[in-house]
């Protein structure tokens, strides 16, 4: 059982705080972690909303390839602006 003297008391919180982290950065440690998390979202919603995709510099070229496509088989194709890059995609989804 530990000892109830104050000294001894006061050994005991030195070795904590020595053996524990420093925690006066404890919230910029985190706000850093919650910003390098929120980027790397944001690079893989780009890279799946765009750079994994053919990109077309205009309309009509993104028109030319749905047409190629429903030749070929594909249907239900549709042609939408990029937020990221401002060409055109190609995606199957509804709107």
């Amino acid at each position: 059982m530990a000892s109830k003297k104050p000294s001894a008391n006061a050994k005991r919180i030195a070795a904590f705080k020595a053996s524990a982290d420093d925690f006066s950065d404890l919230f910029a440690r985190e706000t850093e972690r919650l910003e390098e998390m929120a980027d790397e979202r944001e690079a893989a919603r780009r890279d799946k909303a765009c750079e994994s995709k053919n990109r077309y510099s205009s309309h009509a070229e993104a028109e030319q390839a749905v047409a190629w496509c429903a030749d070929h088989g594909k249907r239900g194709l549709r042609i939408y602006r990029c937020k990221y890059c401002n060409g055109w995609h190609l995606t199957s989804r509804p709107e």
